[in-house]
């Protein structure tokens, strides 16, 4: 499953949290628990939204004592005093109050840090909201040219501000989705209000979390990403900010508002659930294509750097054939089979392990067989098998480099076929097969 973000009027931690709820509404429970296990008073919940053209989720959190959704209004994504956070910041001015110590909404990094991590959460859930609240500290560090542990955020420490990122973490780990992608972001401009004055809108610490990520201008001023909303997007899509949306088919949908009117547009980020072909059984898969030569590069090395690019977990492939080149030089055609939502990664990769300085890439379909990875035991070892549906029956080929010890050409080729044969049986009900794809 892949997840696609339709920022069309901006992303801030609520609006991905509504969403996501609105597309699966069946985790909403989940998110409450998650939100209570890191504070029993903070309270949340989803409330339908219809702006008059679209309609959707709010996703409101309450202040301690309250009803959800009855506290203080929360200004929402995109209003000029919500989410922006650290040293100087002013994320979430929601005015929900604080614990007595901190009355003006400040908490330091270190105390949020280690709230998450003594919350009855589950690992993967406090693993996602540590890595969003660790991108946010590391930029404001950045911003204020300070160390990331003397980061103290302001309302960002607030209850909703927390229940945000938490219910954004729970649902990334509930959800287990393979990538996420993002089209292009709506920046906003003018100024942004803070408690210690303004500051240009996107805020220094988004604009830090969003290089590399594809924007636009739409005309429509204020802040459109909110820092916390960048920090998710930085988390979800890593080093590859710039992954296309794959082909897939099309499932659920979900739209999720922030309570600021925009002129003219919905202020909503919608997410679009893609499945993969392969996965509905249809045998077919989008890909990517990656050429180039290499002529000035030793043997050796280039040995090194393809399997550096064989190992990275978006290409599928790396073949290399001997080719005349210009003045009849001998060069290395190389040619990459990539998952084109990490094309853009895997072209930094190439030119990063080869000496390269230009390549061609395309995008092809391809046709796929069922296939399944199994282990059999065979004269004392591990073999794995490959085993393939084919239209005239099913086949399996053994993994060489598992019959590499045993010596001479007839006892490799014995012991190969009799893991073939053993892999080609029937398997026991409830016996797990490794790999199926």
């Amino acid at each position: 499953m892949h997840i696609h973000l339709d920022p069309l009027g901006g992303v801030a931690g609520d609006m991905f949290a509504a969403a996501l709820l609105d597309a699966f509404p069946e985790h909403q429970e989940g998110v409450r628990a998650s939100v209570r296990a890191v504070d029993a008073r903070i309270a949340c919940a989803t409330q339908g939204h219809n702006d008059g053209i679209l309609k959707g989720l709010r996703f409101a959190v309450s202040a301690p004592g309250a009803e959800p959704g009855h506290g203080p209004q929360r200004h929402g994504h995109p209003h000029p005093a919500r989410d922006h956070h650290g040293h100087h910041g002013h994320d979430h001015g929601h005015g929900h109050g604080d614990a007595p110590d901190h009355r003006h909404g400040h908490r330091p990094w270190a105390e949020i840090r280690a709230a998450l991590e003594a919350a009855d959460l589950a690992p993967a859930v406090r693993a996602h909201a540590l890595g969003i609240f660790g991108h946010l500290a590391d930029a404001e560090a950045r911003v204020h040219g300070v160390a990331v542990e003397a980061v103290a955020f302001h309302e960002v420490g607030a209850f909703d501000s927390i229940a945000d990122i938490v219910a954004a973490a729970h649902l990334i780990a509930a959800l287990e989705v393979r990538s996420w992608s993002v089209s292009a972001l709506p920046l906003g401009s003018g100024r942004v209000r803070t408690q210690h004055g303004p500051l240009p809108v996107p805020a220094p610490a988004t604009t830090l979390l969003l290089e590399g990520f594809p924007t636009l201008d739409d005309g429509i001023a204020g802040e459109r990403v909110t820092p916390t909303g960048a920090a998710i997007l930085r988390h979800l899509c890593g080093d590859d900010p710039g992954r296309g949306r794959p082909r897939g088919l099309l499932g659920r949908t979900g739209i999720g508002f922030g309570t600021k009117v925009l002129p003219g547009l919905s202020n909503c980020l919608r997410v679009l659930v893609l499945e993969d072909a392969v996965a509905r059984g249809s045998g077919r898969r989008d890909l990517a294509v990656i050429a180039f030569e290499v002529d000035d590069q030793s043997g050796e090395d280039l040995a090194m750097g393809l399997d550096r690019l064989r190992a990275d977990p978006g290409v599928l492939d790396v073949v290399q054939a001997p080719v005349l080149g210009k003045k009849g030089r001998m060069m290395a055609h190389i040619q990459i089979l990539a998952r084109p939502e990490s094309l853009e990664a895997v072209i930094a990769a190439c030119f990063r392990e080869t000496t390269t300085i230009g390549l061609r890439y395309h995008p092809v379909e391809g046709a796929v067989l069922e296939r399944a990875a199994r282990t059999v035991a065979q004269d004392g070892r591990s073999v794995r098998v490959k085993v393939v549906d084919r239209p005239g029956g099913r086949t399996a080929k053994a993994e060489a480099d598992d019959a590499r010890d045993a010596a001479g050409h007839a006892a490799r080729a014995a012991l190969r076929r009799e893991a073939e044969r053993l892999a080609l049986e029937p398997q026991p009900a409830g016996t797990p097969e490794e790999e199926k794809r």
